[in-house]
């Protein structure tokens, strides 16, 4: 067992002591601007893996970034905790930016590569086989494992970016005022830096609404 990594339970309040210190001692109005309303720019959808924190690999405080994590950052519709999320980060905080991060050496990805029984994991990490499955050739034609599984992480936050953009809270939203836009990052464990996937965000908008649009006007 990795114990450097350990964290006592007492250890944890002892902490939190420490940091309300920290941050009254950097900033004395800082107790009360958190106890205020939050109005963060951004929705971050990611993973629940305990390497992968959003508000440190950002660099933002309190406040700034909504944050909704679950096994392999999947936006599923019938999955009333993300939809909640989204709805509430969109309506009601008027997020400028949704964020979906995934990342490399994703146990819930690499599961889902597997034709194991993983009992309730299986509805869960079906969605990310049906990832594989609508870009099966792509990924069968990279010989290297570790390489295919990556490409896989990648292709899986664009598919779940694309969720996102089916939804008519970002849809109306989007139209009415502009915002939010959806980008799709992955963060590498072994360089601690993000890539942005750049996903065309426009394009992904226009070319879906023959299906997903949930404007009440057809696209044109």
């Amino acid at each position: 067992m990795n114990h450097h990594n350990m964290l006592s339970y007492d250890q944890i309040f002892e902490n939190n002591r420490k940091w309300v210190s920290q941050q009254t001692a950097k900033d004395g109005n800082f107790l009360a601007k958190l106890a205020g309303d939050q109005q963060p720019e951004y929705l971050y959808i990611g993973c629940s893996d305990s390497r992968v924190t959003a508000e440190e690999i950002m660099g933002a405080g309190p406040g700034q970034v909504f944050v909704h994590r679950n096994i392999a950052n999947l936006v599923n519709n019938v999955d009333l905790n993300v939809m909640a999320v989204l709805n509430y980060a969109v309506r009601t905080l008027q997020v400028k930016h949704i964020i979906v991060c995934g990342h490399y050496n994703c146990g819930g990805v690499k599961a889902a590569m597997q034709p194991v029984d993983l009992g309730i994991m299986n509805p869960w990490l079906r969605n990310i086989r049906d990832v594989y499955r609508l870009h099966e050739k792509e990924l069968d034609s990279i010989e290297d494992a570790t390489l295919r599984y990556n490409r896989l992480v990648e292709l899986n936050v664009e598919e779940q970016a694309i969720n996102v953009i089916k939804t008519a809270a970002v849809q109306l939203n989007y139209k009415e005022k502009g915002y939010p836009v959806v980008h799709g990052w992955v963060f590498d464990l072994h360089n601690g830096l993000l890539k942005d996937l750049h996903i065309d965000f426009d394009g992904i908008l226009k070319r879906i609404q023959k299906i997903y649009n949930l404007t009440g006007e057809s696209g044109g």
